[in-house]
């Protein structure tokens, strides 16, 4: 394997109480995460399919339930899970009305995502969604015109040296970050002794990163 920056995307998973009052801290936990990942593309719909997910189970399971958020890679598909005790109770899709007030939920994780599911086991269901990224490994990196031109200047950086070695997640990122910082400050030294006010340029640059996240 080699690459200029990769992002190690492990496994996590959260238990939580299925109750209306909890889905927003959900909501702001999965948008963490996903920006941790490099996916900030898929909060909104990442979002709206677990809200769902997790509204089934209080309606359906009952409220104060006892569930797991779970969020992993399956291949290049970000892939979220609902786990739930009740076995019985499965999410359906419904043609509905397009006023219907309920009934609408699987239909809009179904226009949201890319394929979903429920998985039965003996104790438990598994309602699961996932969606396609423009990953082409697990762990690579989104492919946008920001992160091609930064991978690019990072493999100047390494003189030829692979930024992501092979079977070493935790090196990975050590090694990225350091020619990362190394980078930066030497873009702050080229400013400074060019007369630009290296930590205005700095400053600009954080509100660039900032805005082409929105």
């Amino acid at each position: 394997m080699h690459c200029n920056a990769c992002t190690p995307r492990r496994p996590w998973a959260l238990p939580f109480l299925a109750v209306p009052e909890g889905v927003a801290a959900l909501r702001a936990t999965l948008r963490l995460h996903l920006r941790l990942w490099g996916l900030p593309e898929l909060t909104d719909a990442a979002q709206l399919c677990a809200s769902e997910l997790v509204s089934n189970v209080i309606t359906h399971v009952g409220p104060g339930t006892p569930a797991i958020l779970a969020v992993s890679m399956s291949g290049t598909h970000l892939r979220i899970e609902v786990h739930d005790p009740d076995p019985r109770a499965l999410p359906t899709l419904i043609v509905s009305a397009d006023d219907a007030e309920t009934g609408r939920g699987m239909a809009l994780v179904t226009g949201s995502s890319d394929r979903w599911g429920v998985q039965l086991l003996p104790d438990r269901k598994i309602t699961w969604v996932e969606f396609a990224t423009s990953l082409t490994t697990p762990n690579g990196h989104s492919q946008n015109v920001h992160v091609w031109r930064a991978g690019s200047v990072l493999g100047l950086y390494g003189a030829g040296q692979p930024v992501c070695p092979t079977g070493s997640a935790r090196l990975t990122a050590t090694v990225a970050e350091t020619v990362a910082v190394d980078a930066i400050a030497d873009l702050l030294h080229w400013l400074r002794v060019h007369g630009h006010d290296a930590e205005d340029m700095l400053d600009r640059a954080q509100m660039q990163f900032e805005a082409d996240l929105e």
